[in-house]
Order: C-alpha cells, then sequence, then structure tokens
C-alpha cells in the first residue's frame, strides 16, 4: 500500500518504520528542504530504542522516504500523527485533500485532537465518494513503542465504512496475527475510549502516591498495603507502584486533554488535581533532602541515578529529575547524574553548567556525595554493590523515589533511608 503520514510526533516516527519494514510505500511528509533525515528527526524519535536505526534502514531501502504536502496528494492513503495542538493544521490538510482527490480516500486519524474531531475532519470530505475519515487509537508507550506497534494485544478503531474498516484491517495485518482484541465502535466513542483509558492509569498513580504520602504519616508500609490490594482481583496490581510522580509527554498532553474536557463540560477538577498533585509529587524526593539536611544543602555533592522519564527511555518530557536538579541547583548544591539512556540529553540541557555533571559510570557519580536520589527505576538500579555505595559516598544517606531498595537492608549496613511510603 501507499501510505502518507502527515506529523513529526513519535507515533508517526515508529508507524512509518514499521510499516514501511511490512512492505508498504511509505511517504513522510515535510516541506523541508534539509536532505538529512537524522536532521528531521525530534529528539523523541532519536530517544526511542530501536526506531533510528529501523527508519535509517528503510530509508536506505527506499520504503521510506520524504515528499512534500504537494506530493503526497497522490496517496489515498493519509495518517494523521500529530501534536494535539495541531487540530486547525489538520483541517486544512484534510480539507485539501479532499479537493485533490475525486475518487476514494482514506484519513487515518492517530491524534488525540479530542472528542468529535474526526467526525469534524469527515465533514471537509465528500462521504458519498468513499472519502472516509476513521479514527485508529494509538496505544504506544515511550521507550515500547515498537513492541506496541508490532505485537499489539488489543485495536480499538472508529469507524463505519466496510470500505475503510477493510483497508485499516489489510494494512494493520502483519500485527495483528495474536491481537486479542479488535474493537470497533463510533469515532467519537473511539476517541474518548483512549481518553478515559489514559484517564484511569493517571487516577491509579495518583492515588497509590496520595495514600504512599498518607502511610508515611501513619507510620505503615505502602508495599504491604498496595500487596493486599494488588490482590483483590476487582483491582490487580498494574499501575500500582509509589513513586516520585510520572512524565512523558505524550501521556500527560492526554490526561490535560481529558481534564480540560471534564472541565468545560462537567466543571470537575478531578483530573486537573491529579495532574497539580503529580507536580508536587516530583519534589517529594528533594524535600526528603532538604529536610534530612535541615533546611541547608548548600556545597553539598548529591548524586542522582535516573534521569529519565522512564526506563527504557532517554526522553527527558516531564521527567521529576528535572524538577529535582534544577531544586539542587538552586540550593547552592552539586549534582552527580549517572542514566543510562539519558546522559546527551542531560548535557544537551545542563552542559557546561558548574554544578551539573555527569558520569557514564554509577559508582563515579557517587565519588564524595552526600546523598544518593533515585529518580528512575532502570534495572540496574535494583541490585548495586552496597560496599561500593559506602566506600563512594562522604554521607551514606540514600532517597529511594522508586522504592527499588530494601529498607530493611540498608539499614543493617548502615545508610539512612528514604523511601516513597515507606
Amino acid at each position: 500500500m501507499k501510505i502518507a503520514i502527515w506529523g513529526q510526533e513519535l507515533t508517526a516516527w515508529v508507524a512509518a518504520g514499521t510499516l514501511a519494514h511490512a512492505g508498504n510505500d511509505v511517504r513522510i511528509v515535510n516541506d523541508s528542504t534539509d536532505q538529512d533525515p537524522i536532521l528531521r528527526m525530534g529528539t523523541n524519535i532519536l530517544n526511542e530504542p530501536g526506531l533510528k536505526d529501523l527508519i535509517c534502514d528503510e530509508f536506505t531501502k527506499g520504503r521510506l522516504q520524504f515528499t512534500t504536502s504537494g506530493g503526497a496528494t497522490q496517496f489515498d492513503i493519509h495518517m494523521l500523527c500529530m501534536n494535539p495542538s495541531e487540530f486547525d493544521a489538520a483541517k486544512q490538510i484534510v480539507s485539501k485533500l479532499g479537493k485533490f482527490t475525486q475518487n476514494k480516500l482514506l484519513i487515518i486519524n492517530q491524534s488525540l485532537f479530542g472528542v468529535g474531531s474526526t467526525d469534524e475532519l469527515q465533514g471537509l470530505l465528500k462521504k458519498e465518494n468513499n472519502q472516509i475519515a476513521a479514527f485508529l487509537t494509538e496505544n504506544i508507550a515511550e521507550g515500547e513503542a515498537l513492541n506496541n506497534m508490532r505485537h499489539p494485544k488489543a485495536i480499538t478503531l472508529g469507524c463505519d465504512n466496510p470500505w475503510a474498516n477493510m483497508m485499516i484491517d489489510s494494512l494493520l495485518r502483519p500485527f495483528t496475527r495474536q491481537l486479542d482484541q479488535m474493537l470497533i465502535m463510533s469515532t467519537r466513542e473511539a476517541e474518548f475510549a483512549k481518553m478515559a483509558t489514559t484517564g484511569m492509569l493517571a487516577l491509579r498513580i495518583g492515588y497509590i502516591n496520595e495514600l504512599a504520602n498518607l502511610a508515611e504519616q501513619l507510620d505503615v508500609n505502602i508495599d504491604v498495603i498496595r500487596q493486599s490490594m494488588g490482590a483483590d482481583p476487582r483491582i490487580g496490581h498494574h499501575y500500582l507502584s509509589p513513586g516520585c510522580g510520572f512524565g512523558g509527554n505524550s501521556f500527560s498532553q492526554s490526561i490535560k486533554g481529558l481534564a480540560d474536557l471534564l472541565s468545560e463540560k462537567r466543571n470537575s477538577q478531578l483530573l486537573d488535581t491529579v495532574l497539580r498533585e503529580n507536580e508536587k509529587q516530583k519534589e517529594q524526593c528533594f524535600r526528603k533532602l532538604w529536610r534530612h539536611y535541615k533546611a541547608d544543602i548548600s556545597g553539598l555533592q548529591i548524586a542522582v541515578w535516573g534521569a529519565s522519564f522512564k526506563p527504557g527511555s532517554s526522553s527527558l518530557d516531564g521527567a521529576p529529575s528535572l524538577k529535582v536538579i534544577e531544586a539542587i541547583i538552586a540550593q547552592g548544591a552539586t549534582v552527580r547524574i549517572h542514566d543510562p539512556e539519558a546522559l546527551d540529553n542531560i548535557e544537551r540541557l545542563y552542559g557546561g553548567h558548574p554544578q551539573v555533571i555527569t558520569c557514564k559510570d554509577k559508582y563515579e557519580a557517587l565519588a564524595n556525595t552526600d546523598a544518593l536520589l533515585i529518580l528512575t527505576e532502570w534495572d540496574e538500579y535494583w541490585s548495586p554493590d552496597y560496599e561500593a555505595l559506602l566506600e563512594q559516598m562522604r554521607q551514606p544517606v540514600i532517597v529511594d523515589g522508586r522504592n527499588v531498595l530494601s529498607r530493611d537492608l540498608l539499614e543493617s549496613l548502615g545508610f539512612t533511608y528514604y523511601g516513597i511510603g515507606r
């Protein structure tokens, strides 16, 4: 199939790479005169494991190329993978495509513009000529995007046109051989379902973090509480781990979209509260450090393990580490940072700053430090060499923002330990 993809979001590049790899003739629409495809990739694409190599390979093989917006009008299948703020641009694109195409035209919208937006795009097309706008739910998570696209567990499609359904089914066929469920509904229902799912996940994270903060005040261990909650089949363990807040551009934008809709239609502040409390939660680790040193960390050396917003990604979008680093710098301390993937991004932000030191070895980051803050739960942080920690650190203080370490073991070795809800 010949497919034109509009947008520079992570979803666009994942779709482009995987669809080209499956044998399709794919074009990324970009009117830039720059001929280097790598330079056209945003940091989200470069951050995503395996994606850069896939894109470059498909460019080399010729199955993936750039085209101009004018050249894209020759295609009959188009995917909109755009930022939620670009709805006006999307309407201009669809209107232009509808005018230039006399026959069948399929617009697959994967952009979360809001409930009813795909219907609005459909209004710009000639439905009687089988010019159809459908909504295909994007279910990729940063750090796992390629696997999510190649091996989806479920797909939600908003479309009521048999021809469009047939075309989308054929397009996704290489990725749906082990699919658990294919849900087909109206475009409005599919858009709302996507927002509702993301909102539920945010509520679970926000709720367990609130319980963790309360557990500290009640002198109970949140690990025991969440195990009891998760044992209930009505609840389960998914998204029930307390920590120092969630990040990620796509996840946060989706939550904000639903929060705005709830506020507008229902005068509800439920998700607005979740977002506000999440920003406070990102500061928890610094506050614990601040209290430990009685509100004076000036001149101290602070180690940070984990800068990316989640393991498996090098992205710093909305990462708790950014708030912590800024707070440490503002209080006159030096921060020594280790992350398996995100150091280049840290250096782009803070390169040359005298109070920010990046370290390629996690034990090097501990040299003569007065505390260690763990902000991202990378696998390599779960079982460190405790003797090396004691040898390297000037003060054996650990603030564990992801509850990856054993409090009992650390305290038995002489560490001062602070977790989230423990």
